[in-house]
């Protein structure tokens, strides 16, 4: 058994459920239907289900609810429920929770996909709030009050607001501020905090959503803490969200099939978080700090120091390198990034990275940005954080339309019906219901050329898009 193991199983029920059905063999007669048969490969040995695995096929052990409840305390949330869906899967259990069929919620434009395809599946309509842009950078700020303000005063009809906070650069915003804003509207507030699974739980870092006022909250368990992939966790309380309808709505999109190895490492990854949670954050702050020194000596790199200190986002235009070809040598010399684009890398580092692992990100990165040198260059604004929407039918409208398919520029004008995402960050700069603008199809085509993928679109070489017909 691994340290990792033995330092959690005891406090976490489901991977002990899980490593306790590994060990035991047996015959299983349910499903799925490899039945971990040796014969198959690695591919399927540590595949065991919820239902006939961790537990009985009626639950009768409760290890589930055990552990959800655990999750519960330890964020302070009346409601925890673990999703192997992703913060997708929890996004839109959220949207499917607040409002009916035609109600509007103040949303950021910022959004991730998931959620906007969850006010399709709603029935929502989105009151955009603006995106604040660091003029510095081009990169995109966190939530303000001011502008949900507006925004409530404009749409005092919206049922709910969402925010997402911190942004998939790490920065944060004024989330307490908001909270009393929308709470003194009568309103809740929900948070998309994939990326902040480890927020307020080192006192270098914010506060998560629920400790600043938010009355929910999405994360991911597989993006910042060690969980698999899939992972994560909607956080609720229920003073202004009805627990029965958020129920329903997480399982009108669950599968009814969960992998037992996802939830098991969801439940490891809060007790290691509730056990060692400060020391190991405390350990990813000092290592990134330092990678931000190192890096920020190199001629023309920027290395952002304003968002969560956890977070490495490295600025390359001053180098004059290009980021798509520096984030293909990383990953041919076995250092992939989670985002690179022309302009921007961001690295994630987490309680599993070591001295030696970062020190290996510094010292290759370095090496290549100098082979790729060359004359500075201005910032591109990215079309992800530049996009001016034109809502001309609800997304579930277009969504549901009839389409007809159209060269990219004779399109300009039309009514999109279709979501299209340079990825990553996977932010929309078409969505279902808006007007397809000059702007936003030369912003994707500038994109695409560069190397950028865009995502969801029908197609995805961006010769064509679909709109209302």
């Amino acid at each position: 058994m691994t340290s990792y193991e033995s330092a959690v199983r005891a406090e976490a029920p489901l991977l002990d459920a899980y490593l306790t059905a590994l060990d035991a063999g047996g015959a299983p007669f349910t499903i799925p239907g490899h039945k971990r048969n040796p014969a198959f490969g690695r591919v399927v040995a540590g595949d065991l289900p919820l239902y006939g695995g961790l537990d009985s096929v009626s639950l009768s052990a409760g290890v589930l609810i055990e552990a959800e409840r655990r999750a519960a305390a330890l964020w302070g949330a009346d409601v925890a429920r673990f999703s192997v869906g992703g913060s997708t899967h929890g996004n839109q259990a959220l949207a499917l929770a607040v409002g009916q069929p035609g109600d509007r919620v103040i949303v950021p434009r910022t959004l991730h996909c998931s959620l906007l395809l969850g006010l399709v599946l709603a029935g929502l309509e989105p009151v955009w709030l603006p995106t604040r842009v660091d003029p510095a950078t081009g990169l995109p700020l966190g939530c303000r009050a001011d502008d949900v303000a507006r925004c409530l005063q404009e749409a005092p009809d919206a049922v709910a607001v969402f925010v997402v906070d911190p942004t998939y650069v790490g920065s944060v915003g004024e989330l307490a501020r908001v909270a009393d804003l929308v709470h003194a509207a009568g309103r809740p507030l929900l948070v998309d905090a994939a990326w902040g699974a480890h927020l307020g739980f080192h006192p270098a870092l914010p506060r998560h959503a629920l400790q600043a006022g938010a009355d929910a909250l999405v994360t991911s368990a597989h993006k910042m803490l060690p969980a698999y992939t899939q992972a994560a966790l909607v956080l609720a309380r229920t003073e202004r969200l009805d627990p029965a309808r958020l129920q329903t709505a997480f399982e009108a999109t669950n599968t009814t099939s969960p992998a037992g190895a996802v939830l098991a490492s969801t439940d490891a990854a809060r007790a290691l978080l509730q056990l060692e949670g400060r020391a190991l954050l405390g350990e990813v702050v000092r290592l990134v700090a330092g990678a931000r020194a190192r890096l920020g000596e190199v001629p023309g790199l920027t290395v952002l120091d304003t968002v969560e200190a956890t977070k490495l986002v490295i600025g390359l235009a001053g180098t004059g390198a290009d980021g798509l070809v520096v984030g293909a040598e990383l990953r041919a010399a076995g250092v992939e990034a989670e985002m690179a684009d022309r302009d921007w890398l961001v690295p994630v580092v987490t309680i599993a990275d070591t001295a030696v692992s970062v020190e290996r990100l510094v010292t290759t990165l370095v090496e290549v940005v100098a082979r790729h040198a060359g004359p500075p260059r201005a910032t591109a604004l990215s079309p992800s954080w530049s996009v001016r929407p034109e809502i001309v039918l609800a997304p579930r409208e277009a969504f549901f339309a009839r389409a007809v398919t159209l060269p990219a520029r004779a399109a300009v004008g039309r009514v999109s019906v279709e979501l299209v995402a340079p990825y990553p960050p996977g932010v929309p700069v078409l969505a279902p219901g808006e007007r397809v603008t000059e702007e936003a199809v030369s912003g994707l085509l500038a994109a695409a050329r560069a190397g950028t993928r865009i995502a969801y679109a029908a197609d995805p070489t961006l010769q064509t898009l679909r709109v209302v017909a």
